[in-house]
C-alpha cells in the first residue's frame, strides 16, 4: 500500500520502519518542522514535506502519528480531496475526531510503549482497529495483519481503557522503577541490583495473572516490615503515602481472593 505518514516522533518512527519492512511504500513523511522530517523521511526513502498542503492526495492510507492535543489540528489541514483511508494511532483519541475530515477514517494504535534507542519486533505488537464502516474496517485489518499477527477489533470505548491499563502496567511502573532508583541511589547501592528482580516479575505476569503472584510483605499482612520499610522512608513524606496507598490495595485484593 502506499502510505502517508503524518509525524516524526517514536511511534511514526517505529511504525515507518515496521511498514517498510512488512513491503508498504512511505510516499511522504510530513513533520511541522522540517528537518526530522527529512531525517526520517531519508531512513524510509519518501518525500519530506513540513507544510499539510502538500500532502499527496493519493495514497492508499494516511497515518496521523502525533502527540494526541495536536491530532484535531492535523487532521483538519489535510487536503478534502484525500483519496485513501485517513487513520491515526492514538489510544485515547475517539475516532470520530476524523469524521469532519475524511469520507474513510479509523484508527490503527499499537498496543506499546516507543523509544527511539529500543528497536522492537512490530510483529508481536497487539494492534487495535476501529473503522468508520465495514469497507475501511476490512482494509484497516488486512493493513494491520501485515504488521502483528496480533490484529483485533476494538471501539473508542474500549480503546480508552486499553490505553488506561497501559499507563497504569506501564507508565506508572516505569515510574516506581525511577523511584526504586532514588531510594537505591540514597543508599549507596545501584539499580542493577533488582533488574533481575523486575525481569522475574515481568516474565511471571506473561503466563499467570497478576493477582495470582503478587508477592511482599502487603500480601503477607506483615505490618512489621511495612513499618520497617515507611520508618526507613521517613524524610519522603510523599513515599510514605504512596506506601501506605498501594500496600493498603493490595492487602484489600487479597481480602477478595
Amino acid at each position: 500500500m502506499d502510505i502517508v505518514l503524518l509525524g516524526s516522533g517514536n511511534v511514526a518512527t517505529h511504525l515507518g520502519g515496521a511498514l517498510v519492512r512488512a513491503g508498504h511504500r512511505i510516499k511522504q513523511v510530513y513533520s511541522r518542522t522540517e528537518a526530522h522530517a527529512k531525517t526520517l523521511a531519508a531512513a524510509l526513502d519518501a518525500a519530506a514535506i513540513s507544510d499539510l498542503t502538500a500532502v499527496d492526495v493519493h495514497a492508499d492510507i494516511y497515518i496521523i502519528a502525533v502527540r494526541d492535543d495536536a491530532l484535531a489540528a492535523v487532521a483538519a489541514q489535510l487536503p478534502a480531496t484525500l483519496r485513501g483511508i485517513v487513520t491515526h494511532t492514538a489510544g485515547s483519541v475517539d475516532m470520530d475526531v476524523l469524521a469532519s475530515y475524511a469520507t474513510q477514517y479509523g484508527v490503527v494504535y499499537p498496543v506499546q510503549t516507543f523509544s527511539r534507542v529500543k528497536a522492537i519486533d512490530f510483529s508481536m505488537i497487539p494492534i487495535a482497529v476501529e473503522a468508520s464502516d465495514e469497507e475501511a474496517k476490512r482494509q484497516l485489518m488486512q493493513f494491520a495483519s501485515s504488521l502483528s499477527g496480533s490484529v483485533f477489533p476494538c471501539d473508542s470505548r474500549q480503546r480508552l481503557s486499553l490505553h488506561m491499563a497501559a499507563v497504569f502496567a506501564c507508565n506508572f511502573t516505569n515510574h516506581l522503577y525511577a523511584i526504586a532508583a532514588d531510594i537505591l541511589d540514597e543508599h549507596d547501592l545501584d539499580f542493577d541490583l533488582i533488574r533481575p528482580l523486575i525481569l522475574e516479575t515481568a516474565r511471571k505476569v506473561t503466563a499467570h495473572q497478576p493477582k495470582d503472584v503478587q508477592t511482599g510483605p502487603a500480601v503477607r499482612n506483615d505490618v512489621g516490615t511495612m513499618q520497617k520499610h515507611i520508618g526507613l522512608l521517613g524524610s519522603h513524606p510523599e513515599l510514605v503515602e504512596l506506601y501506605r496507598y498501594i500496600s493498603n490495595r493490595i492487602r484489600n485484593a487479597r481480602g477478595k481472593t
